[in-house]
C-alpha cells in the first residue's frame, strides 16, 4: 500500500510539474504574441514586423474578428491569407498604443489576452480618417507551440 501511494505521490509531482512548464511556455507565447502584434500596428511597421508576428502562427492558422470576420475556419493558407491582409493596413496608422490589461492561461491548449488599445490614422481603402479606443479579447488556440486560431473580441 505505501509502494501504491508514493507511486501515485510521483505521478501527482510529475503531472504538476508539466502543466507549470506548459503554462510558462503559453505565458511566453501570450507575452510574444501582444508585443509582436502590437509591433504590426506600429506607425512605422514594416515588413520586418510582420513577419516576427506571423513566425508564431501555424500556416493553416483560422483567423475571426466579430463582426468583420465571422468564419473561424482554418484553412490551408491561413497564414498567407493573414499576411495579404495585414500587408493591407501596415503602417496605416499614425498613433497607436496599446496596454496589456490581463492574461489567461488555459491548461496547455491556449490564452487569452485582454488589451486596450487607441489608434489614428487615415483608412487605406477610403483614405478616410480613423481614430478609436477599443477593448479587445483575443481568445488563441496553440498546437505544437504554434497558434492556430486567433478570435477577437470587443468589449
Amino acid at each position: 500500500m505505501k509502494k501504491i501511494k508514493i507511486i501515485f505521490s510521483v505521478v501527482l509531482i510529475c503531472a504538476s510539474l508539466s502543466v507549470t512548464a506548459a503554462n510558462k511556455e503559453l505565458e511566453t507565447l501570450a507575452q510574444q504574441y501582444f508585443s509582436t502584434m502590437v509591433a504590426t500596428q506600429a506607425p512605422n511597421a514594416t515588413h520586418k514586423e510582420l513577419e516576427a508576428f506571423l513566425a508564431l502562427l501555424s500556416d493553416d492558422v483560422g483567423n475571426q474578428h466579430i463582426p468583420f470576420q465571422r468564419d473561424d475556419t482554418r484553412a490551408p493558407d491561413g497564414k498567407e491569407s493573414m499576411r495579404k491582409g495585414m500587408t493591407f493596413y501596415l503602417a496605416a496608422h499614425t498613433e497607436y498604443e496599446a496596454k496589456l490589461l490581463d492574461t489567461f492561461i488555459f491548461n496547455n491548449s491556449g490564452f487569452a489576452i485582454r488589451y486596450s488599445h487607441h489608434a489614428k490614422g487615415i483608412h487605406p481603402q477610403n483614405q478616410q480618417p480613423i481614430e478609436y479606443n477599443r477593448t479587445i479579447m483575443d481568445v488563441i488556440e496553440v498546437e505544437d507551440g504554434k497558434i492556430v486560431m486567433i478570435r477577437k473580441y470587443h468589449q
